[in-house]
């Protein structure tokens, strides 16, 4: 299996060039990321395309620095339209991020993301991409109320996940957790730990597909 593996930063790929598998840098947010995908998988055949990273742990995840998650789908999470307080998704709006059919922006995940996530001993559940980091946590609440179960925070997957989608290729998104979701409070970040904890991840996909 033939393995595209995204990052938004050249620290997060430097620790993954050893990997047998090809490491592009996309830069930070979904519409960069969407964009390298899209470039990478129009250059070569690849049997799967990861968003990898550290990312923010949601409330009520139960994930602490230096875990690991696995996605069980990719959300573009801030994609709709406020109507005061209230937030309406793509589904309520009747909108769709492909110019046909109907798709709210909610991507499904490689048919082995359960199973890897298993044998890693990794949290598994929805990874949820916002083009802005959460910051307070009464937002980082909300997300957590609006999409259950939610895991973590990045800023690529979903693109990812989309160029992915179009080139037909499936999509998963692996990150190690660096902090909570909410105030930046930068002395509780792990980043060490989460780029560990990614690294594990990806490692763990790879010899799977090896195997």
């Amino acid at each position: 299996m033939r393995v595209l593996i995204v990052v938004a930063t050249a620290g997060e790929a430097a620790r993954l060039t050893d990997l047998p598998a090809d490491v592009v840098v996309s830069g930070v947010g979904p519409v960069a990321a969407a964009l390298a995908t899209a470039s990478a998988l129009g250059r070569g055949h690849y049997d799967l395309a990861v968003s990898a990273g550290i990312g923010g742990a949601y409330p009520g995840s139960g994930l602490e620095p230096g875990d690991l998650a696995v996605s069980s789908r990719i959300v573009q999470a801030d994609l709709g339209a406020w109507d005061d307080s209230a937030f309406l998704g793509l589904d309520v709006l009747g909108l769709s991020v492909l110019p046909q059919g109907t798709h709210a922006g909610v991507f499904e995940v490689w048919e082995g993301a359960q199973a890897l996530a298993t044998r890693l001993g990794a949290a598994f559940g929805p990874a949820l991409t916002l083009s802005t980091v959460t910051g307070s946590h009464e937002a980082a609440e909300a997300l957590a109320a609006r999409y259950p179960g939610a895991l973590t925070e990045g800023m690529e997957g979903a693109g990812v996940a989309h160029a992915a989608l179009l080139a037909g290729v499936p999509a998963l998104e692996v990150r190690g957790v660096s902090n909570p979701v909410g105030p930046r409070d930068r002395a509780a970040w792990r980043i060490p730990e989460a780029l560990a904890a990614a690294r594990r991840g990806l490692e763990g996909l790879l010899a799977g597909a090896a195997g």
